[in-house]
């Protein structure tokens, strides 16, 4: 009885004694700010979703202009397929091969959009067309977003990798496996949401 009383007391110290050793060498740190990058990568992946979520009703829009350049949108189609094949977790963060390619294939359709606003600039009748507008101003708040979500996840990223190349908290993250995060490398104005807007008002004036 009184062994068992013994050994309880003993690993109730031991326990203890492991909280203090995580603590202090950053341990629950280290799993709070990951758990923060993850949820940050969440709502970035749902504003990309939300834009690809546009593209469709874009393209049937543009679709039905005379002579639209028909280039502009198969890039556009191929771009947002492309990106719904490049899918990456949360826990995928750590690999920098497969951070590259899911950036790469969003910046292609963010490449292409940019594309078709400015081809569509040639097509008054598209200017006019009120579920284009409407498509527009989403897209505008989308890309918006998208860049607001972008920062909002780097700076996440930045914190949790900072902290595991500190000391002692080095130690820590590679006894546990904590590996540092890719972060979105600002390329060409990347982390500048994209000018999805037309001056229609001064143009109408302009034809008359």
């Amino acid at each position: 009885m009184k062994n068992t009383k013994y050994f309880l007391i003993l690993r109730i110290i031991v326990l203890f004694a492991f909280a203090l050793i995580f603590s202090g060498c950053g341990y629950n740190t280290l799993v709070t700010q990951e758990e923060q990058v993850s949820s940050s990568w969440a709502q970035v992946e749902n504003a990309y979703q939300r834009r690809a979520d546009l593209v469709p009703n874009l393209v049937k829009t543009v679709e039905g202009a005379a002579d639209f350049e028909k280039s502009v949108l198969t890039e556009i189609t191929d771009a947002r397929s492309k990106v719904g094949q490049t899918q990456i977790t949360p826990e995928d963060l750590s690999d920098p091969e497969k951070f590259e390619k899911f950036q790469q294939s969003q910046d292609k359709l963010s490449s292409a959009l940019s594309r078709l606003l400015v081809v569509v600039e040639n097509y008054p009748q598209l200017k006019s067309n009120e579920n284009f507008l409407q498509l527009q101003a989403q897209l505008e708040g989308t890309e918006n977003r998208i860049s607001v979500e972008r920062k909002k996840f780097n700076e996440s990223v930045q914190q949790f990798n900072s902290t595991a190349r500190s000391f002692p908290t080095i130690i820590t993250a590679k006894i546990f496996g904590f590996k540092e995060k890719q972060y979105f490398k600002a390329k060409e104005g990347s982390d500048i949401a994209p000018d999805v807007k037309f001056d229609f008002k001064k143009e109408s004036k302009d034809n008359k």
